[in-house]
């Protein structure tokens, strides 16, 4: 049935309330990024900490409630992360979602990273970067190729030797998140690499909101000029408290509060 002209006019109204919050009002109540010093992490709350070298990957088991700390040890490396739920691997990270139920393409301390099926996965309870890519990927045997000029590890790679070790295939390798990625856009829609925002001893902690299978890859981005300069990373899983009604992330959007809710039903 054809909507009558006030119902479009509605729906208009109803999609510039929520556009509106969740582009101009939602960032405004996000905190300022994590100092380089912040956040200690207690020795007796380290669970595990591994040093994963450039180009490498590894994979790691996660508990619900249960953070993972990503530092980038040099501020030349970056990390692409996949996720799976332990219980049912078919559920894992989407990033268009992420973006889409958030207004935003850009991710920081307070936002979330949801999955497929509209759940949380990570919170981003400490970051001190904020340049994190959602948009362009890993890197490919072509990306390496056409940058450096010669074959060279790549994401791709790394993500189908990690699924192999999992019990899982190439269908199972989505599009990727990639921390420590200084992304952006021109006036013309074009992606730039900002160098100027990386850091030696950057970091950022996500806290699982649901039990994880999570795949890392330590490899340039595609949009690095340097394909050859990167840095080993080091990956600290740690207890944290158990987040509380008023946690940030918790409660900085409608939405987010929707696919916490949701997740909490899971676990239940």
């Amino acid at each position: 049935m054809a909507q009558t002209s006030e119902q479009i006019a509605e729906n208009r109204r109803r999609y510039e309330e929520l556009r509106a919050a969740g582009q101009e009002l939602t960032p405004k109540g996000l905190p300022e990024p994590t100092a380089l010093n912040g956040a200690p992490i207690a020795s007796d709350a380290i669970i595990h900490r591994e040093a994963v070298p450039f180009s490498w990957y590894t994979t790691l088991l996660l508990r619900r409630g249960q953070a993972l700390r990503i530092i980038d040890d040099t501020g030349h490396a970056s990390v692409s992360l996949l996720a799976w739920r332990e219980e049912d691997m078919s559920e894992r990270i989407n990033c268009a979602d992420t973006i889409k139920v958030q207004w935003s393409a850009a991710i920081s301390k307070g936002r979330v990273i949801l999955s497929d099926m509209g759940r949380v996965v990570f919170s981003l309870i400490e970051d001190t970067s904020g340049a994190h890519d959602l948009l362009v990927g890993g890197s490919t045997p072509a990306s390496v190729l056409a940058s450096s000029g010669a074959p060279g590890r790549n994401t791709q790679e790394n993500f189908l030797a990690a699924v192999s070790k999992i019990g899982l295939g190439v269908r199972d390798i989505s599009p990727c998140i990639t921390f420590f990625a200084p992304v952006a856009l021109d006036d013309a829609g074009r992606f730039l690499w900002k160098e100027g925002r990386k850091r030696a001893g950057d970091f950022v902690d996500l806290r699982a909101e649901m039990n994880l299978i999570v795949a890392a890859s330590n490899c340039a981005h595609p949009l690095n000029p340097s394909q050859s300069g990167g840095g080993a990373v080091t990956l600290i899983k740690h207890r944290v408290p158990e987040a509380n009604k008023d946690d940030l992330c918790r409660t900085a959007s409608p939405e987010g509060m929707r696919a916490f809710a949701f997740t909490d039903r899971l676990y239940a």
